[in-house]
């Protein structure tokens, strides 16, 4: 299964580059057509998150009032997901979708270099299939620029769309995400290091396409869907948890 979901991308590769005459620019092709693809699901994981950023102060609540008793908390934050389709996991489908296909190219144009030593990105990539590393040991640093300006871009694909997140933050959680970004965007530099620059490629593309999407559409999408959600609650029925004390017994008259 695996080697034919490699096989299909080097179809795929093979076909864009016969008609626009680089691998690269087929890259780029495939990545633009497969995030349009995907774009139905994005929209629902954004929907989704801004829902979730609606209800997670009523779930705070709820941990804040029953935290003395773990019983009544588990049994309370059940009945409020379910009330309310509170599911943690409903916006990583986008992403995991990607995945297959950031490991299924290195396969790939292992394939197509081998049949295309020369197959690179227009004329500042010699080969799609080569990395930072390996470009720095065979042409030295003027012939691996290019791929250590993607190495780069790849760490700063990670850190933007984290910053661009915690917009709207209070300081201490805007700085606790930018030590974060700081340091994925550090740990993806690193792994890049090594990867072949047509991964990159396909990446860097993919991400600047999430962060175009993000200010052209993302905000406004957000901004109405949390709107909606808090509408919801709003005119939800107030729910009022009444606990029954128990009578004590009534004193008896002295005979």
């Amino acid at each position: 299964m695996w080697d034919w979901f490699i096989n299909f991308l080097v179809w795929v590769l093979e076909t864009f580059a016969s008609w626009f005459g680089d691998y690269g620019i087929a890259i780029i092709v495939m990545t633009v057509i497969f995030r349009l693809l995907l774009t139905p699901l994005t929209l629902k994981q954004l929907k989704s998150s801004a829902r979730m950023q609606v209800l997670q102060p009523k779930m705070q609540e709820i941990q804040e009032r029953y935290a003395d008793d773990p019983e009544r908390l588990n049994e309370e934050m059940r009945r409020f997901q379910a009330e309310n389709n509170f599911n943690p996991l409903g916006g990583c489908l986008p992403m995991l979708l990607q995945w297959p296909i950031f490991f299924a190219l290195f396969g790939a144009l292992r394939s197509i270099s081998e049949a295309h030593p020369d197959a690179g990105f227009l004329n500042i990539m010699p080969s799609i299939a080569q990395s930072a590393a390996g470009a720095l040991a065979e042409w030295g640093f003027q012939g691996a620029l290019v791929y250590i300006l993607f190495d780069l871009l790849f760490g700063a694909m990670i850190v933007v769309p984290m910053l661009l997140q915690s917009q709207g933050q209070s300081d201490q959680q805007r700085n606790q995400s930018l030590i974060m970004a700081l340091v994925m965007g550090g740990m993806m530099i690193w792994m890049g290091w090594n990867i072949a620059g047509g991964v990159l490629l396909y990446y860097n593309t993919s991400s600047l396409w999430g962060v175009i999407q993000q200010q052209l559409i993302t905000k406004r999408i957000v901004a109405a869907a949390k709107a909606e959600e808090e509408a919801r609650l709003a005119g939800a029925p107030v729910k009022v948890d009444v606990v029954r004390k128990e009578k004590s017994a009534r004193p008896r008259k002295k005979r």
